[in-house]
């Protein structure tokens, strides 16, 4: 890709019955199956590239975000597209109860079950295709919600928030982890280059799938920046809605409780 998208165009309204994928608009219909068979093409190889696309950088979020979670073992973890697992896993390692993961797309739930069995886990957790937008939960079921790197993936986000609040039990928290809008302004080119020249590259290289990491990288762009992640969080109910940048701001942990 030679150069990005003027920012009027990532920000301006996209048509009627479309939506974001990456950079273009879809018909709000086809955004899930399109999202689908990008995670069933990088399900084998998303931890690997996890560890590549972040230099490794992702583990030190995720231990920040699953000590946010106050793992406790008294509360039950709905691990919103949980994929490959780390979220849950670490939960229970920290001493929380019993987890849910979920995920929308079986393929990276296989991975994320096959990992569970390696780590003899698998009695601690109750394993769920579960669409964010639509939880078949009753209300007020669990005490945490946790969504790491997916929420930009769903076509509804605010759906999600409120489907979260709806599960949570009074005095739960839902904790999402996510990238973001870049706060070091020195930063901003660097981690373009590295988003849109490096990811796809490697993406080709070991994943045999440029433009799966592309459509990854520009699904970033197109997320919202914190402040308005957190407007959101409002929208949907939660109360004491705050968020901590992580590594300049690349990522945020956006939190909100259930009062």
């Amino acid at each position: 890709m030679n150069s990005l998208p003027h920012d009027s165009a990532i920000s301006g309204q996209a048509p009627e019955n479309t939506t974001d994928f990456g950079y273009k608009n879809v018909p709000v219909k086809e955004k899930e199956q399109l999202v689908r068979a990008v995670f069933d093409s990088v399900a084998p190889k998303y931890d690997i590239m996890n560890d590549l696309m972040s230099l490794g950088i992702h583990r030190v979020w995720k231990k920040i975000f699953i000590t946010d979670l106050r793992p406790s073992p008294s509360a039950t973890l709905l691990d919103l597209a949980g994929g490959t697992g780390d979220i849950s896993f670490g939960w229970l390692g920290k001493g929380g109860g019993n987890a849910i993961l979920s995920d929308i797309n079986f393929s990276m739930l296989s991975v994320g079950r096959e990992r569970a069995l390696e780590r003899a886990l698998v009695s601690r957790l109750e394993f769920a295709v579960i669409d964010a937008e639509n939880i078949a939960l009753p209300n007020g079921s669990v005490e945490r919600v946790s969504m790491a790197f997916g929420l930009r993936n769903c076509t509804n986000k605010l759906a999600v928030l409120k489907e979260a609040y709806r599960v949570l039990k009074p005095g739960g928290r839902f904790l999402c982890l996510e990238f973001s809008k870049v706060a070091i302004p020195p930063l901003s080119p660097l981690y373009d280059i590295w988003s849109f020249k490096v990811l796809p590259e490697m993406g080709a290289l070991i994943a045999k799938d440029r433009e799966s990491y592309q459509y990854l990288a520009e699904s970033i762009r197109m997320f919202p920046n914190q402040q308005t992640l957190a407007d959101m969080f409002e929208e949907a109910g939660f109360e004491k809605v705050s968020y901590q940048n992580l590594s300049g701001g690349i990522a945020a942990i956006h939190s909100g409780w259930k009062l």
